[in-house]
């Protein structure tokens, strides 16, 4: 497809099964993780993970993912993060990471999200895809990846850290289900043909004035980048993406901290707007 251009070093390791870690070890790290949720943020999880353990990182995470999935909840898709080659060098790694989302971290389009729910969130806008084919193949090529997504929409994702004052390794976002939270989706879904998203233009606007401006290069250089390397991981891994997945692509511009009343707006060239607002 034009303009989409996966570069070779995008293509992830083949998936290891956590080469000695054991669950019963990471399990009480996990339940801290799940009990910030409500009882506040904990301190960086360097006690048990090194900054840059991707596996015990990602152990950590599925052990959550499928306690919260044993609670009911359904998944929805996944949430690229590290899209951005300055904060992959804040967090010394070189590749993206990924997060679960789950049905219930959905804010309708032009809801609201009470702060009561949120720890220290921050706003993020991006372009979602929605899936319209399995993606099973580990090495799918740039053709197949869009040939599988059904249309794409303006996207807001409200990260949040259960880490005290974001003071996050790539470790402890990742253990922390990519430190996502909640997640709005615009409501006028695009086909890919047509779309420029490689020079699309991002305007975030709190309370009417701009905070953050992008475009779509910014996310790994095209978002459907960052989807192809969510497709090999997970296939790899033996958890492929799905039809009706929804999914992130990560951020076009520099998140913004959330202050309660705030309204917020996202307007993406060729995909429209999506808002919500932060307050009861």
């Amino acid at each position: 497809m034009a303009g989409i251009e996966c570069k070779p070093d995008l293509t992830p390791r083949r998936a290891r099964t956590y080469p000695g870690v054991m669950e019963k070890d990471l399990e009480p790290t996990a339940r801290r993780l799940r009990e910030a949720y409500a009882a506040g943020p904990i301190a960086p999880l360097r006690d048990v993970l090194d900054p840059t353990d991707i596996d015990g990182a990602y152990a950590v995470q599925a052990i959550n993912t499928a306690h919260w999935i044993g609670e009911g909840r359904r998944l929805a898709g996944r949430k690229i993060g590290l899209t951005a080659k300055a904060v992959q060098a804040q967090l010394g790694v070189d590749r993206p990471d990924f997060g679960a989302l789950f049905e219930d971290m959905r804010v309708a389009d032009g809801g609201r999200l009470d702060p009561a729910r949120a720890i220290q969130p921050k706003a993020e806008a991006e372009i979602a895809f929605v899936l319209g084919r399995d993606i099973t193949d580990a090495d799918a090529s740039p053709e197949a990846i869009a040939g599988a997504i059904d249309h794409a929409v303006a996207a807001i994702e409200i990260v949040d850290s259960r880490i005290a004052d974001w003071k996050i390794s790539f470790a402890d976002t990742v253990a922390d289900n990519g430190s996502s939270a909640f997640f709005v989706l615009g409501d006028d879904p695009k086909p890919l043909a047509g779309l420029d998203l490689y020079s699309c233009g991002m305007v975030m606007e709190f309370n009417g004035a701009v905070v953050s401006l992008g475009a779509g290069a910014a996310c790994l250089g095209h978002p459907l980048n960052a989807v192809q390397w969510l497709a090999h991981t997970l296939a790899a891994r033996g958890q492929p993406l799905r039809a009706g997945d929804i999914l992130l692509s990560g951020a076009l511009g520099p998140m913004v901290a959330l202050t309660p009343g705030d309204e917020v707006r996202t307007r993406i060239g060729g995909l429209g707007t999506c808002t919500f607002t932060y307050g009861a």
